[in-house]
C-alpha cells in the first residue's frame, strides 16, 4: 500500500481499483476493465475523460504563463476574462467574485467574507449561518461545520457552535414525513418550525442560510414544490441572506444553467466548483453581491490589505480550463442536451425501478438522480447499516457502471453532460441488472422485511 491518506475512504479498505485512463463517459481500470463513469467522477466531470480542447487550453496557458498569483495589486487575463464571463452568467447582482481550489475552501471563503462584511456595516453580531440536516458543504473546517453528514463530523470535533452554526430540517418528504401528512403539509411544518427557530435566536444574529438546491451527498434530495418560495419569503423578511451552494448543481447538471434556476431560487451568494472547469482543473468561485463587495474595500484599506487568499486563487491555468469549459457549454449547447437527456433519464429511471421491490423512492432532476433502497417497499424502512447500498455499488462496479452510494442507501446518479440516450439506456440496463442481484443477495442475506 502506498503511503497516502485516502479522502473519504475506509482507510482498511483502500486500493482496490486503480483508474488508469478516460475515454467519453469510460473509465478503463488497470486491469483492462471498461465502466461508464456514472457519477461523473464526484459529480463534476461534465465533459467526460478526453475533451482535447480543455486540455489544449490548459497546456497552450501553461506554455505561456504556467503560474501567476493574484496578490497585492497583479493579476492576469484569463482571471480577468473568467470573472467578468462569471459575473454576466450568475444572478447575483452586480456579481463579485473571489476564487479559490474547491468547493469546501469557496463555502470557507464565503463565511468568512460574511463576517468581514457585516464587521463592515456595524453589526457583528449578525455571524450566525443556518444550515439544513443532511447538508453538504465540503470537509475544511467552517465547510465542515456546515455540513450534517455524521461520517464527515465524527471523531473531527467540528466548532459547531464556536462558529454559531444552526441547523434546520432536511426538506425530504420521503424520509421526514409524519403520518399521513401531506407534501404541502410536509412544507409548512419544516417552514414553521424554521421560523420559530429564527425567532428563538434573534434574526438580528443571522446572517444567511446556506442550501444545495439539490443535494448531492446527502442522497439527491429534491425539495418539493412551494418549499422554495416560502423559504425564500421567510429569509427575507427576517433579512436573512440566501446562500446558494452550486458545487453539484451548477453550469447544466439540473437541466439549466444552474439548480437555483430550476429550483426557483434568486441567491444573494453563489458558491461554484466541479463543473467550473470539467474538473480537468482545480478551481472554484465564491460569488457576492456588488453591494456587500463595496462595504469590504475601506475595511481593506484601513488594514491595507483583504487578509484572504490561496496561492493558487486564480491560478491561470485553471482559468483557461474554465474559460474554455463554459465556451463549450454554450457554443454546443450542453445546458440544452442536458435537459433533453436528463428529462429521458429521469422518465426510464421511474419506468424501470419505480415498482421494483428494492426501491421505495426514485427522484432527481436533469442528470442528477438518485434511487432510495429500502428494506421494506411499503414502510420504506432504512437497510441496517447502509449495506443496502453498498451491494447496489459493488453488482454495478461488476456490471461495468461506476455509482456511488449516499446517505446509506441512496444509490447516486450523476454522468457527463455529454451522455447520450443510447448511453443512458446502457447504463441503466446495467444498473437494473446489478439492482435485481443486489434484491436477491440482501434477501438471501436476511436484510430485507418480508
Amino acid at each position: 500500500m502506498a503511503p497516502v491518506i485516502y479522502p473519504t475512504t475506509n482507510l482498511t479498505a483502500t486500493e482496490q481499483m486503480c483508474i488508469e485512463r478516460g475515454e467519453g463517459i469510460y473509465v478503463f481500470d488497470s486491469e483492462g476493465n471498461k465502466y461508464i463513469e456514472g457519477l461523473a467522477g464526484l459529480w463534476c466531470t461534465s465533459l467526460g475523460y478526453d475533451n482535447k480542447e480543455v486540455i489544449d487550453a490548459i497546456t497552450d496557458q501553461l506554455n505561456t504563463l504556467p503560474f501567476s498569483h493574484t496578490f497585492g495589486g497583479k493579476t492576469h487575463q484569463p482571471l480577468i476574462d473568467l470573472a467578468e464571463k462569471l459575473a454576466a452568467m450568475v444572478p447575483v447582482e452586480d456579481a463579485y467574485i473571489f476564487f479559490g481550489n474547491s468547493g469546501s475552501d469557496a463555502n470557507d471563503s464565503h463565511y468568512k467574507m460574511l463576517r468581514y462584511y457585516f464587521n463592515a456595516i456595524g453589526k457583528p453580531e449578525k455571524r450566525k449561518i443556518i444550515t439544513r440536516e443532511r447538508g453538504y458543504h465540503g470537509v475544511t473546517v467552517a465547510a465542515g461545520s456546515l455540513t450534517s453528514l455524521p461520517a464527515n463530523l465524527a471523531h473531527f470535533d467540528a466548532p459547531v457552535e464556536a462558529l454559531s452554526i444552526l441547523r434546520t430540517d432536511a426538506p425530504h418528504y420521503y424520509t421526514g414525513r409524519k403520518g399521513n401528512e401531506t407534501e404541502a403539509q410536509f412544507v409548512d411544518r419544516i417552514i414553521d418550525n424554521l421560523e420559530q427557530q429564527i425567532l428563538a435566536e434573534d434574526p438580528d444574529t443571522i446572517a444567511a442560510m446556506i442550501m444545495e438546491p439539490i443535494t448531492g451527498a446527502s442522497g439527491v434530495i429534491v425539495p418539493p414544490d412551494g418549499y422554495y418560495e416560502k423559504l425564500q419569503a421567510l429569509l427575507r423578511k427576517h433579512g436573512i441572506l440566501v446562500w446558494a451552494d452550486e458545487v453539484i448543481t451548477g453550469f447544466g447538471r439540473t437541466g439549466a444553467d444552474f439548480g437555483c434556476t430550476t429550483m426557483g431560487i434568486k441567491p444573494d451568494l453563489m458558491t461554484f466548483a466541479k463543473q467550473l472547469s470539467s474538473a480537468y482543473f482545480p478551481i472554484s468561485a465564491s460569488v457576492i453581491p456588488g453591494w456587500m463587495y463595496k462595504e469590504m474595500v475601506a475595511p481593506s484599506n484601513e488594514v491595507g490589505v483583504f487578509g484572504h487568499g490561496y496561492t493558487y486563487s486564480g491560478h491561470p491555468a485553471a482559468c483557461a480550463a474554465a474559460l474554455k469549459t463554459l465556451e463549450i457549454y454554450e457554443r454546443d449547447n450542453l445546458f440544452e442536451h442536458a435537459a433533453e437527456v436528463g428529462d429521458y433519464m429521469q422518465a426510464e429511471l421511474r419506468r424501470i425501478f419505480t415498482d421494483h421491490p428494492l426501491v421505495g423512492e426514485v427522484r432527481g432532476k436533469g442528470l442528477i438522480a438518485a434511487l432510495e433502497l429500502v428494506s421494506n417497499k411499503t414502510t420504506g424502512a432504512t437497510i441496517a447499516g447502509g449495506k443496502g447500498g453498498a451491494a447496489a455499488v459493488k453488482a454495478c462496479q461488476d456490471n461495468g457502471v461506476i455509482l456511488r452510494a449516499v446517505a446509506g442507501n441512496a444509490l447516486a446518479f450523476c454522468p457527463p453532460l455529454i451522455i447520450t440516450k443510447a448511453e443512458v439506456d446502457d447504463m441503466l440496463a446495467r444498473v437494473k441488472t446489478a439492482v435485481d442481484a443486489s434484491y436477491e443477495s440482501l434477501k438471501a442475506d436476511g436484510l430485507l422485511e418480508s
